[in-house]
C-alpha cells in the first residue's frame, strides 16, 4: 500500500514535470538525454585532469571516473532487474495521462536512471579528483558540471524515459560512487606517494 502510494504520487509529479513541453525545449532535452553528446566533454575534462594533476595522478583520476561510470552503469542495469519498474513510456496509465515521450520505447526497465547516476557520478569523481589540485578551487567547474549533471537528469524525464524517482535516486547513487570512487583514487595517490 505504502509503495503503491509513493508510485501514484511519483507518476503525477512526474506528469507535471513533463507537461512543461514546447518545440524547442523538447529538442534543448533531446540533446541532453542523447549519449554521444557527452564524449567530447568528457575527453576534454580527461584532458584537463592530465594537465592539472601530472600524468600519474592524471591517469589514477581518469581510471577512477571510468571505473565510477562502469559501476553507476551496471549496478543500474542491475538494480533495473531486480525491480522491475515499467518505464512512463511503457505504462498505459502514464500515456493515457498525456505523457510527452520524444524517444522510442525501451524493453529494460525504469528504476533507477543510469543516465542520472552516470552524470552525477563523474560529476562528484571529476571535481573531488580536481580537487587534489590545492593551486586553484574549482568552484566554477563543480558549478558547471552539475548544473550539466542536473540537466541530464531531468532530460530523462521530459523524453518520458523515467520517473521523477528514478532520476533523483540516480543521482544520489551516482554522486556517492563517484565521492567514493575519487576517495579511493586519492588513497592510492597518497599510498603510492605520487
Amino acid at each position: 500500500m505504502f509503495w503503491q502510494e509513493v508510485h501514484r504520487l511519483d507518476q503525477q509529479l512526474t506528469l507535471a514535470i513533463n507537461s512543461w513541453d514546447s518545440a524547442i525545449t523538447d529538442r534543448i532535452w533531446q540533446f541532453f538525454s542523447d549519449i554521444p553528446v557527452w564524449i567530447p566533454m568528457y575527453v576534454i575534462i580527461i584532458v584537463f585532469l592530465f594537465m592539472r594533476l601530472g600524468w600519474k595522478k592524471g591517469l589514477i583520476a581518469t581510471a577512477a571516473a571510468l571505473i565510477t561510470f562502469g559501476f553507476c552503469d551496471q549496478f543500474s542495469n542491475l538494480i533495473k532487474d531486480l525491480v522491475g519498474r515499467v518505464r512512463p513510456l511503457n505504462d498505459e496509465f502514464m500515456l493515457a495521462s498525456g505523457l510527452n515521450v520524444l524517444e522510442k520505447g525501451s524493453r529494460s526497465f525504469s528504476f533507477f536512471s543510469a543516465h542520472a547516476a552516470n552524470s552525477f557520478g563523474l560529476a562528484a569523481c571529476t571535481v573531488t579528483c580536481f580537487r587534489m589540485d590545492t593551486r586553484l578551487k574549482y568552484n566554477g567547474y563543480a558549478a558547471w558540471i552539475f548544473i550539466w549533471a542536473t540537466l541530464v537528469a531531468l532530460s530523462r524525464i521530459f523524453v518520458g524515459k523515467h520517473y521523477l524517482g528514478d532520476v533523483l535516486a540516480g543521482s544520489l547513487i551516482g554522486a556517492a560512487a563517484g565521492v567514493a570512487f575519487a576517495m579511493l583514487a586519492k588513497y592510492v595517490i597518497r599510498r603510492c606517494r605520487l
